[in-house]
């Protein structure tokens, strides 16, 4: 690590934030690496089993929320954010009152954001050795036990809002990545909280997933069940989940600080193969190399083809009824997969049934 005095640590924290914004990260701040008081918060959350079947959740242990133990040699946490509204894609309240159409979270419309932010996140690392040499340090986009909104916060990015996503004056859709580093560059201070008494994001969450102010149950919420989670959806929460196939943003959406968010200047988030806008019975159709082909550098891998067949299965079953709903359903009614024959049939009874009360 270079020896650096505290007024070259002051003038490197400076030209790091400007870096930053020349490679298009909104903000980025320093952050210290205590983390005591959301580390008590995680184990809690945890001991109520409210992270589901993201058993990686525990697995590293408090390395997630102990930088130094996770990458030892770091005092400081450099964290940058990066919208990601992509302003020209189809309007988000519109496509998720359309039930023919699939809703796939702003965010994976595009590029993978974890390639996008990595590769920028190590660019601004390789300006900082320019300018002082090698020095100590880890990129992280996603990829490791990293309390990434902790850290943002403390680094002066936002607040972490109700639905306990981060949250600034200027709305919430922008991604986070983080530089672990041994520099001990002046930490930056959170900014204030501005949530006030409104809960616009708790009342309207589909599922009740947010189960209190600043408390999120995972296992509720649509993001985890069609995404992280594998194997069969609760059945008791399908109906909620309507047509949104990949992810959830109703949280953001009904927020009113979003009314400011600002849309990206990232080429990468804008939207491809029509997916902001795609009809369901399209998306079934896809076989798995067109799954493959539309979905390589996209965000929506995470979800595998069995999970995206799954989830669609399930929009469709909330679709109005229709004929060619129910022909779409029956093409998959053998599927190899177990799970997506049984999410097929509990679309087709409520195709049924919605169609003999029409």
């Amino acid at each position: 690590m270079p020896n650096l005095s505290a007024a070259q640590l002051e003038r490197l924290a400076g030209e790091i934030k400007q870096l930053g914004r020349d490679l298009g990260f909104a903000k980025v701040g320093v952050a210290a690496t205590n983390l005591d008081a959301d580390e008590a918060k995680l184990e809690r959350w945890l001991a109520m089993g409210r992270h589901g079947a993201m058993a990686y959740m525990e697995r590293h242990g408090r390395k997630r929320s102990r930088p130094g133990d996770l990458v030892p040699g770091t005092v400081r946490v450099i964290s940058a954010r990066m919208n990601y509204w992509p302003e020209s894609a189809r309007d988000a309240r519109e496509a998720l009152a359309d039930p023919t159409t699939g809703y796939v979270a702003r965010y994976a419309l595009g590029r993978d954001y974890h390639k996008v932010l990595r590769r920028r996140l190590q660019r601004l690392a390789d300006g900082v050795a320019e300018r002082i040499g090698e020095f100590g340090y880890r990129v992280f986009v996603d990829s490791a036990p990293v309390l990434e909104k902790a850290l943002a916060r403390d680094a002066g990015l936002g607040w972490i809002g109700k639905h306990t996503n981060l949250l600034d004056r200027d709305g919430s859709w922008f991604l986070l990545g983080e530089i672990y580093t041994d520099l001990p560059l002046p930490p930056d201070s959170p900014v204030t909280e501005h949530c006030g008494s409104c809960q616009a994001c708790i009342d309207v969450c589909p599922t009740q997933a947010i189960v209190g102010p600043y408390e999120l149950d995972a296992r509720r919420c649509i993001s985890y069940l069609t995404i992280e989670l594998h194997g069969s959806i609760p059945e008791p929460l399908r109906a909620a989940i309507g047509n949104r196939i990949f992810g959830c943003d109703d949280c953001q959406l009904f927020c009113p600080w979003n009314k400011f968010a600002r849309a990206t200047t990232v080429g990468d988030f804008a939207v491809r193969h029509g997916l902001d806008a795609a009809g369901l019975i399209e998306l079934f159709g896809w076989s798995r190399e067109d799954w493959e082909a539309r979905t390589a550098g996209s965000a929506l891998r995470r979800a595998g083809y069995e999970g995206w067949l799954r989830n669609v299965a399930v929009a469709l079953g909330n679709a109005p009824a229709d004929e060619r709903v129910v022909a779409a359903l029956a093409v998959r009614a053998d599927d190899p997969s177990a799970v997506v024959r049984e999410h097929v049939q509990w679309a087709l009874e409520r195709q049924r049934v919605s169609g003999s009360s029409s």
